[in-house]
């Protein structure tokens, strides 16, 4: 289980506080240095050290919207507003990238000498080593609450902390030598920025879209799931995410074809306490699977469907197989590979099914591959 949601709120916030007061505060010292010696470097790290702060607002924001209380028009909650505000800070960086990068070309077409200070050295080495405690700092407590917004500010910060060591560096060589690269160094510094920006929109457009669930996550549930003596199998797990530490799960599970429905149905509840007792993940639906249990013969025929199926590289899997002696049906699903035509590949199923068991009236379900095991 993660962080209770009011403690993970609010180490939100104060991290963010935090990273908003330091940043105004670097960019602050940075601007007056810049314009005291007439430096681009240092006024695109200023600027960044603004559009960091700013993000650190838009996090908070993002943070109290999402922590609203569910209500009609919202049973699940608005826990995806964090998402929504990850985004808006990646754009903040991007434009941020972008017109860094203008400024600077502007400056290798258009050059201007720069004269630093001893005090403005000091000032730009102090910023580096405070930036590299802050992202230290930010991104920890991000892992901590599972922040997105965090950790992807924590990391930023770090990277900040390169850049302004790059711009220290640039003071450094034009003061020993009279060489101007602050104009190149902003472009580098840019460069870095814009590529921060595109990767945190990415991540948000896909945590928006649905991603692949957490591998040692699924695995987990279905371990505990499959715990029971009586479920032989827990298959089709799919999440369903509503915001951070906000997860929704369905799945199937097999069980005996002698249980009654009032033990079914107290399994299913067991299960389900003990998945979000450990997890956090809340069970919203468990469809059920019957297996063979009186019958040798049935096992025979699964275990020779088994192996014909699982012949071909693109069937992962195969479960919730059951077969009917007297009706003469069988029924089961297989989890097929994205790298194959589903609708094809079920075809070739069904015909070499046909072919072995022609008495039978089959029908395979194709899954597709959600949270397999690997």
């Amino acid at each position: 289980m993660g962080t209770p949601k009011s403690d993970r709120d609010k180490v939100i916030v104060r991290t963010s506080v935090i990273g908003i007061l330091a940043n105004i505060l670097l960019a602050s010292f940075k601007a007056v240095i810049a314009l005291a010696a007439n430096s681009i470097a240092v006024l695109l790290d200023a600027v960044n050290n603004l559009s960091d702060a700013l993000s650190s607002i838009i996090t908070i924001v993002g943070t109290k919207l999402a922590s609203k209380l569910p209500d009609k028009k919202h049973p699940l909650g608005y826990g995806r507003i964090e998402y929504l505000s990850a985004m808006i800070v990646s754009g903040i960086v991007l434009y941020a990238g972008i017109t860094s990068c203008v400024e600077s070309i502007k400056k290798i077409i258009h050059p201007e000498e720069a004269d630093y200070s001893t005090v403005s050295l000091i000032i730009i080495a102090v910023a580096v080593l405070v930036k590299i405690v802050l992202g230290q700092y930010v991104k920890g407590q991000g892992k901590k609450v599972n922040s997105g917004s965090l950790i992807a500010s924590g990391a930023d910060a770090l990277f900040d902390a390169i850049l302004s060591a790059s711009v220290l560096a640039s003071a450094i060589i034009f003061i020993t030598t009279g060489l101007s690269l602050e104009a190149y160094v902003g472009v580098v510094i840019s460069g870095f920025i814009v590529k921060a920006g595109v990767e945190m929109m990415i991540d948000t457009l896909n945590e928006i879209l649905g991603v692949r669930a957490d591998k040692d996550l699924t695995n987990k549930i279905k371990k505990i799931l499959s715990s029971d003596e009586h479920v032989r199998g827990a298959y089709d797990l799919v999440m369903y995410n509503y915001g951070p530490d906000r997860n929704y799960a369905s799945v199937h599970i097999e069980l005996p074809d002698d249980m009654s429905v009032r033990e079914v149905d107290k399994l299913t509840r067991k299960l389900e306490a003990d998945v979000y007792r450990e997890t956090g993940v809340v069970v919203a639906a468990v469809g059920l699977y019957s297996y063979n249990t009186k019958n040798d013969e049935a096992l025979e025929i699964q275990n020779a469907v088994r192996k014909i199926v699982l012949a071909h590289e693109w069937a992962i899997q195969m479960h919730g197989f059951y077969v009917d002696l007297e009706t003469k049906e069988m029924t089961f699903d297989v989890v097929i590979s994205f790298e194959v035509n589903a609708k094809e590949s079920l075809a070739i199923l069904q015909e070499e099914l046909h072919n072995v068991f022609p008495e039978y009236n089959i029908a395979v379900s194709p899954d597709i591959d959600v949270s397999t095991t690997d």
